[in-house]
């Protein structure tokens, strides 16, 4: 016994030199201190120190365009052959002629692509709280194009105005020449450059995962740290949550590109997870992306698109507004807003540029443009604040670095 206590004695001390000089190996230990300084990290919020968030976030974005700046000069070659294109694409532009149709057209097109590309790449990239464009601008102009198609009898709307205002052609199609396959072609371009956006905008969780591994070093990442962690644990997970994880580390790692494909092909929140195994256990590049590009840029796209345009369709749409007034009591007073909503775009849809403005909008659309800019807005602040934490992140390893060197 009482070497048995000599013995315990010891290791605290062990211990506790171990911890006074910065090496501590403690686990427990360990785990405690990244929790901490991850709860302090976390705590680093506009709404908590304004202040302290906002230097942070200067000082994180000035280190991360002196990384860039590095970066682009490390490949200057590239960034003179891009330079040279942009010179010869602005000659092009710039200079009348005959090609000039053809350049409106590609610069059309190229915005149009591109605007729905950027806004995929912000629904998945991971900058803050990550934007729903779907939600806020994908799925609202599927619904538009469904509505106007039902309304007109045609899909073929007048350019200009379409794509920034709907209006009916001069001669409208038949009853009942609207399907479903039509209205799916209307709308297939900027489905897919969106859907293409988010394969992209999964792609740093693949590079930062395959970077650590073949480095071996650790990571500036707490989703790879869990995911390690949940590695470490993996035989001993009874949450629901890490069950789901592990199916889709192990679908992933074990059925490869098709299990990528199944993982990227319906709305799963822990795709994320997914660009992490495959980065850490060293998946092709093509494979992960191949998958990716192709689960989310057609197969996923097809479904979401085929659900907003079944919801909005014609007949769906009025018998939805009938059932909100069979509500007891209240049903009138909610199918009021509702049916003069569809009204004012129906009468928007008949509207000429000669026959003057059409009517106002109602409180819904209102309501909705109000919502989608508290959404971005929220975006953005979620954006300061985890630039503010990575700087965060970024003083706490310079200091255990420097306890560690004691």
């Amino acid at each position: 016994m009482a070497e048995g206590g000599s013995e315990c004695e010891q290791r605290h001390l062990l211990l506790n030199r171990e911890h006074h000089n910065g090496n501590i190996t403690d686990p427990h230990w360990l785990h405690d201190k990244k929790k901490k300084d991850r709860e302090e990290r976390q705590s680093i919020v506009l709404w908590r120190k304004p202040l302290i968030t906002l230097q942070y976030f200067f000082l994180e974005t000035l280190i991360t365009l002196k990384e860039w700046t590095i970066k682009l000069w490390h490949r200057r070659g590239f960034v003179f052959s891009l330079l040279l294109l942009v010179a010869a694409l602005s000659a092009a532009y710039y200079i009348e002629g005959a090609h000039q149709q053809y350049v409106q057209y590609m610069e059309r097109k190229f915005l149009w692509c591109a605007y729905w590309v950027g806004l995929g790449i912000l629904s998945s990239v991971g900058l803050g709280t990550g934007l729903h464009t779907f939600l806020l601008y994908l799925g609202p102009h599927i619904a538009s194009v469904t509505l106007a198609a039902y309304e007109c009898n045609s899909v073929n709307f007048p350019e200009p105005p379409y794509p920034d205002e709907i209006i009916c052609p001069p001669t409208e199609g038949t009853e009942g020449a609207i399907t479903l396959w039509t209205i799916i072609s209307k709308v297939r371009l900027e489905a897919c450059m969106w859907g293409a956006g988010t394969a992209i905008g999964e792609l740093p969780p693949y590079f930062m995962a395959r970077a650590a591994r073949l480095s071996g070093a650790e990571p500036d990442d707490e989703e790879y740290e869990e995911f390690e962690e949940m590695l470490e644990h993996a035989q001993t997970a009874q949450d629901l949550a890490s069950r789901a994880r592990l199916a889709v580390q192990n679908l992933v790692q074990k059925v490869g590109f098709f299990g990528i494909l199944a993982c990227a092909s319906i709305p799963n929140p822990l795709f994320d997870l997914a660009g992490i195994t495959c980065g850490h256990f060293l998946v092709p590049f093509w494979t992960f992306f191949g998958a990716t590009l192709i689960g989310k840029a057609i197969i996923k796209m097809h479904i979401q698109k085929l659900f907003v345009i079944v919801t909005f369709s014609k007949h769906i749409v009025e018998h939805m507004v009938s059932l909100i007034g069979a509500v007891p009591g209240i049903g009138p007073s909610l199918q009021k807003p509702f049916s003069e909503y569809l009204d004012a775009q129906r009468k928007k849809l008949h509207h000429t540029p000669a026959s003057g403005a059409p009517q106002g909008e109602s409180w819904l659309s209102w309501l909705f443009e109000k919502v989608v800019i508290i959404m971005v807005c929220y975006f953005i602040l979620s954006i300061i604040n985890s630039m503010a934490q990575s700087y965060a992140k970024r003083m706490q390893q310079r200091r255990n670095s420097t306890e560690k060197s004691k």
